[in-house]
């Protein structure tokens, strides 16, 4: 097969995208040829506002329908392979919906939430974020990665601090994961993960989605597609070709006013980081240049097999455990 051809034949699952959510983002995600996305619908929304949040979002997807269709289970996932559409899955960057209310977990499972980052940067009921002193996955946090593992919801910790992340990992009765991190191997930064805590989820059956950010790239914003598939190399070898898959962080549309509530805490106290320029690596600035991924990945030596493993069967396999199915 040409790269083309693997790509057009392949499940591809971005396992985040926290861009602009309109008519042209979708028909992008299209042109790149995208099976399945984890789109976000909460930051540093409560409960009320999420729920908002969904239902703007159902609404789009319905006027939409020609281009995407909802994905529950990993069924619609292939099934939005076969209709040439992209399955958009729910996700949470913050646990702050649930509020203090363990119930919320299976409402929002029932209004298509799958993935649920325990925080987002900062301290909140479950835990703490990579920003602030972890002070570990507290004891309601407990109860709520038991009931993410009983309703079916997918624990991620991109964003969460090194010991609120060892101890969901090790609370979990189902695979949990890191969305979208890069390696403090290949650069030091606070959203980094360490060579042992890449290790320390894979080898409790975890799984690791490689983000593109720019700002925690070796390279930073002269950041190139070769430079983001060195770290998933990187990543890779760390893991292994069954634990690893694709999360860009794709904030595709959005101004600066967007970057500046998320970075400050719940979107409106201090500040927590600044990112300077945000401009995705040369080769893939946009949604629709994902197939370009796909050759990157097979001029860098790595296998069809394995090509297709990261450019989403590691995901199906890994939703399919944790939804239950």
């Amino acid at each position: 097969m040409t790269p083309a051809e693997l790509h057009q034949d392949a499940i591809v699952i971005d396992g985040l995208i926290i861009a602009k959510w309109n008519r042209e983002l979708l028909e992008d995600m299209r042109r790149g040829g995208l099976t399945a996305a984890n789109c976000t619908v909460s930051v540093w929304e409560g409960f009320k506002a999420t729920v908002d949040n969904i239902v703007a979002s159902n609404k789009l997807m319905a006027e939409c329908s020609d281009l995407v269709r909802p994905v529950r289970t990993t069924r619609d996932i292939t099934r939005a392979k076969e209709e040439g559409k992209t399955g958009i899955i729910f996700g949470f960057q913050n646990a702050h919906a649930f509020e203090d209310q363990i119930g919320y977990v299976e409402i929002f499972k029932q209004l298509g939430v799958g993935i649920v980052q325990m925080c987002y940067n900062t301290q909140n009921l479950v835990g703490t974020g990579c920003y602030e002193r972890d002070g570990g996955l507290s004891g309601f946090g407990r109860e709520i990665v038991s009931e993410m593992n009983r309703v079916g919801m997918l624990c991620d910790l991109s964003h969460v601090g090194a010991k609120t992340s060892e101890e969901v990992i090790l609370e979990s009765k189902k695979p949990v994961c890191y969305s979208h991190c890069l390696p403090s191997g290949l650069k030091e930064h606070p959203r980094n993960k360490s060579d042992a805590e890449l290790k320390f989820i894979a080898d409790h059956g975890g799984f690791v989605g490689v983000t593109m950010f720019t700002p925690f790239l070796k390279k930073g914003v002269d950041s190139t597609i070769d430079d983001y598939v060195e770290a998933i190399e990187y990543i890779m070898n760390i893991v292994g070709e069954d634990a690893i898959g694709i999360g860009t962080d794709f904030t595709q549309g959005h101004d600066q006013n967007f970057f500046e509530w998320l970075t400050h805490d719940k979107g409106y106290a201090r500040r927590l980081t600044s990112f300077g320029k945000i401009i995705n690596p040369e080769g893939i600035r946009t949604i629709g240049e994902f197939p370009n991924l796909t050759e990157a990945l097979l001029k860098r030596g790595l296998s069809e097999s394995q090509v297709r493993k990261i450019m989403g069967e590691n995901w199906v396999r890994t939703l399919k455990d944790v939804w239950g199915e």
